[in-house]
């Protein structure tokens, strides 16, 4: 294959990495100044990289020897992981222009698109050095990002825990890549694959599968690998923890299917225990530990571990069934989350400071009903209550476990889901039956005001007409990838 072919699959991340560069030259030369430029720049250039997608970078098929894989699963992943960067980015100067002694600076939108050309890597790799550096390229940016808030000891902290235990994680990875090419004698997923065929019950391939999968589900903050959650998603500033909630979980939702299915698709037996224990650990822990938590920002960390394990139950399937329901609930998931933490940002005292605690949202239907009626949504749906989206997203992921023959985990799964409906029905007892708590600032902005509504819209009854083409989307992602395995 020539060259130019090679550049043409791997467009949007040239696109990305171009102009993250030139934008990096921009904010040297203009400082301060040109903050609110290279945002709009920013976003300008994901909807570029967007756009790249059409064409061979959705379609082509297989890059440089084998190392990156251009297909329509990896460019469904890709949409998701730009728009959602893309809101993230727009949410951010409000929030950090009312945050005293911590003023946005341009470097914040390039970290968020080298984030994003390493997430876009992972999303395609289809060799494990591609993926190691992918999620490297993204991690790096993720803990500056979390630590943005130079002033702030909470953020400090934050970034601090996220880049210890991410190295940990980073090691834990590296050592069974290691395994797994010592006893297959290649890192491209087909001969993988084709290693775990031939080599029967290796002792090596097992354990380089399960060292694989741990360093994935600290991605993921997945249990047992969840500890860092609670601490970077409260004191990493909102933006940031929107970022880490949406974007990064489906880049690390999305090399997972790619190493389960592609890698390791003959060994589904041995990956499906630990993604089972994985995923009703996940459900069990985030729905019990979310229970006495009175930050708002610690119980949607939490929130993000209980949704992790409903993923998991789709990607147990290993069916197409199954990885179409994990892009349809991921699809879900990121609208409900940043749509809930862009409520969050309205919670201002009248100084404009930021206010997180649970009781601070009391009595809120009658001093901000639209606000409360948009977070009510949010938490019905993250609830998987019907007919809001949220419910249809869990309907998918145990129909997809039931067609695979795993109905004790569909059974348990479901059973659990009712412990984690507790605390979301409890922000909306606070909002609507509470006495009201001190009114919160009240300052009209059009873009968060227009995101919380859209994401209101998408997950209600009205987002019902989306379900048939998402759904052929889903299903069309998760073919591609079969006729890859």
């Amino acid at each position: 294959m020539t060259t130019s072919a090679n550049l043409l699959m791997t467009l949007p991340e040239i696109v990305l990495a171009l102009g993250a560069l030139a934008l990096m030259l921009v904010a040297a030369w203009g400082g301060q100044a040109v903050t609110r430029a290279v945002s709009w720049a920013s976003v300008a250039v994901l909807i570029g990289a967007a756009i790249a997608l059409i064409g061979p970078a959705s379609s082509g098929g297989m890059a440089f020897d084998g190392l990156y894989r251009a297909d329509v699963f990896g460019a469904f992943c890709k949409v998701l992981i730009y728009a959602t960067s893309a809101v993230c980015i727009l949410i951010a100067p409000r929030f950090f222009a009312r945050t005293a002694g911590d003023d946005l600076r341009p470097e914040y939108p390039v970290l968020i698109l080298l984030s994003c050309v390493g997430m876009g890597m992972m999303a395609s790799a289809s060799d494990l050095l591609p993926l190691y550096v992918g999620l490297e390229l993204q991690s790096l940016a993720a803990y500056v990002l979390a630590s943005f808030m130079r002033q702030d000891t909470r953020s400090a902290e934050a970034g601090l825990k996220y880049f210890v235990l991410g190295a940990l994680a980073s090691g834990i990875l590296l050592y069974g890549i290691s395994l797994i090419y010592g006893f297959s004698g290649s890192t491209t997923f087909d001969q993988i694959a084709t290693a775990y065929t031939t080599g029967g019950q290796s002792l090596g391939l097992t354990f380089g599968l399960v060292f694989v999968f741990a360093g994935i589900a600290f991605k993921l903050a997945a249990v047992p690998f969840h500890m860092w959650t609670p601490d970077v998603y409260e004191g990493a500033p909102t933006p940031v923890t929107a970022f880490f909630a949406s974007a990064q979980k489906v880049a690390a939702m999305a090399i997972a299917v790619r190493v389960a299915i592609e890698a390791m698709g003959s060994a589904t037996d041995q990956w499906r225990q630990i993604v089972i224990f994985a995923a009703l650990a996940s459900i069990i822990l985030g729905a019990v530990a979310a229970i006495g938590q009175s930050n708002i920002k610690r119980l949607l960390a939490y929130s993000s571990i209980n949704n992790v394990g409903f993923v998991l139950v789709g990607l147990a399937a290993g069916t197409e069934a199954g990885i179409a329901s994990v892009l349809f609930y991921l699809t879900v998931y990121v609208v409900m989350t940043l749509g809930s933490f862009i409520v969050v940002l309205q919670m201002r005292d009248v100084n404009g400071q930021p206010v997180e605690t649970i009781a601070s949202l009391s009595g809120l239907s009658q001093t901000r009903p639209l606000l409360a009626l948009a977070m009510a949504i949010f938490m019905f749906s993250l609830a998987g209550i019907p007919p809001l989206l949220g419910f249809n997203a869990k309907l998918a992921v145990f129909n997809a476990a039931v067609g695979a023959g795993l109905y004790p985990l569909a059974v348990v799964g479901f059973v659990a889901s009712v412990i984690g409906a507790y605390y979301y029905l409890r922000v909306v007892k606070v909002m609507y039956f509470d006495d009201p708590a001190p009114e919160y600032q009240k300052e009209p902005n059009i873009v968060e005001g227009g995101l919380i509504a859209a994401a209101a819209v998408f997950v209600s009854p009205i987002g019902w007409v989306l379900l048939a083409p998402l759904g052929l989307m889903t299903l069309n992602a998760a073919h591609a990838l079969f006729l890859n395995a």
